[in-house]
């Protein structure tokens, strides 16, 4: 599957709109975090949807994810999944509502407007349709291809170490020192993963279709 330079340009017009509004609304960094989390939840739900609708899916490399059929495979992997990504989620979700509050070292407290809630809302729903429109060629490609359904399970990470990354080092370095480093690092992860999810699924389906009919 060739990687949609229309989608990909999406991607990068979505986060640079996002930081746009940061900018104009004079959020802090920890505000601008709350609507990527916001999508990194988005992009977990459409990669748990992914799972499950996989027809034939390779098991290459992994240890411990064959359950006997590949129903059970796909279901045992999609709970996994939505357990494991869930925490790193509520984990997040707490960190920033305690940044929120005021009760995170060097992070000021910050009293959210119904004005940001409209906003934030706005952004969530401009992420649900973008993703909604990849994840829609990503699918129709696995239909005649065979991913790992390991790689499929661990692709949606890549959103998580940006933000690792940014509290770490961006959080406590200021309105302006925050939201460059997190708004690159987030931009250059989205263009990353969906070009790898491209190639990743482009490749399987080219893999499946130079088999023989037989071994399909």
């Amino acid at each position: 599957m060739r990687i949609d330079r229309s989608s990909t340009a999406l991607v990068v017009a979505t986060n640079v709109a996002v930081i746009g509004i940061a900018w104009w609304q004079h959020w802090p960094l920890v505000v601008l975090l709350w609507p990527y989390w916001l999508q990194s939840v988005i992009i977990g739900w459409y990669s748990g949807r992914r799972i499950l609708a996989l027809r034939q899916f390779s098991l290459e490399g992994t240890s411990g994810f064959d359950q006997g059929s590949d129903e059970a495979t796909k279901h045992n992997t999609a709970r996994f999944f939505a357990m494991h990504y869930g925490v790193f989620h509520l984990g997040y979700f707490i960190f920033l509502f305690m940044a929120m509050s005021g009760k995170v070292p060097h992070v000021p407290a910050y009293n959210v407007t119904a004005g940001d809630l409209l906003l934030m809302a706005a952004i969530g729903v401009s992420f649900v349709f973008t993703h909604r429109s990849s994840y829609r060629r990503i699918m129709q490609s696995d239909e005649t291809g065979r991913p790992n359904i390991g790689g499929v399970m661990f692709l949606p990470y890549l959103r998580i170490l940006p933000m690792h990354l940014t509290i770490i080092l961006g959080l406590g370095s200021g309105y302006t020192g925050g939201v460059i480093l997190f708004g690159t690092l987030k931009t250059i992860a989205d263009v990353l993963m969906h070009w790898v999810e491209y190639r990743i699924t482009g490749a399987s389906a080219a893999g499946l279709s130079s088999l023989p009919e037989s071994k399909r």
